[in-house]
């Protein structure tokens, strides 16, 4: 009877064990910033965020349990990139996004930079699109967010354009924090393809070279990531789902 009783505590402990562990995995929690910009240039054309940059990382970490919080420089309604509407440029992520009004008003209520407590948080990830060339380039709250879980150890993760917030961030002793670290994003010969090189501020791979970064790219359109510590990046859209899983690894051996 006793040895009876002892299995069964036994597999009581287990199982509270087990339980804990999960809901420890389950409250991992990752901040997402996506560009509040929505103006190409001078072209009269509308930019913002890539949908499918989004989207991928996003549904790929919360159906694993992750609490994701999307944050903006303005705070409300993140802007959508229409070019990454078209058709050619959907996934299953994509068209999941636009048949979930619940994500639809994540997007819609953003909070602002400036609210953000990097504490709260076990990892950042930047998404691209063309907007943060704009605005989170050189957005002192981006900058700042960057520098607190680069600092805290936190998984940091960029993918395409997204690497542009980066471009401007300083470490403690006042050299670029990307100066000596693999970084990569959207190169100089796809953003010729997509004919915008006359566009855009700055070309983000001659940006993140000048700034010291050992930047790295793989073939155009494919997917390409590197990692450098806790500083994770991806060159295209591409590349969006290898850089989610990268993260979502350092997330689940982060103590």
């Amino acid at each position: 009877m006793k040895t009876t009783i002892k299995r069964a505590m036994a597999i009581v402990l287990l199982l509270s064990i087990f339980s804990a562990h999960a809901q420890t995995k389950a409250k991992r929690k990752v901040l997402f910033v996506l560009t509040s910009h929505n103006t190409l240039g001078t072209t009269g054309k509308k930019t913002g965020f890539w949908i499918e940059e989004f989207a991928t990382p996003y549904y790929f970490m919360k159906d694993k349990g992750v609490e994701i919080v999307v944050a903006t420089p303005k705070g409300g309604q993140a802007p959508i990139d229409p070019k990454s509407n078209e058709p050619a440029f959907q996934t299953e992520a994509t068209k999941r996004y636009f048949a979930d009004e619940q994500t639809q008003q994540v997007l819609a209520t953003t909070v602002k930079l400036s609210e953000v407590n990097v504490k709260q948080f076990d990892a950042v990830f930047y998404p691209g699109g063309h907007g943060p060339m704009w605005d989170l380039v050189n957005d002192e709250n981006s900058i700042r967010l960057i520098q607190a879980f680069y600092k805290a150890g936190k998984p940091t993760a960029f993918v395409c354009h997204g690497s542009a917030a980066l471009v401007n961030v300083k470490d403690g002793k006042g050299n670029y924090l990307i100066a000596g670290k693999k970084v990569t994003g959207f190169c100089n010969t796809e953003e010729a393809a997509v004919q915008l090189t006359q566009v855009v501020p700055f070309a983000l791979e001659s940006k993140l070279t000048e700034r010291g970064a050992l930047y790295e790219k793989g073939a155009d359109w494919s997917s390409f990531i590197l990692e450098d510590g806790n500083l994770i990046s991806g060159q295209n859209p591409q590349s969006s789902e290898a850089v989610a899983k990268a993260l979502y690894s350092k997330l689940n051996t982060k103590k």
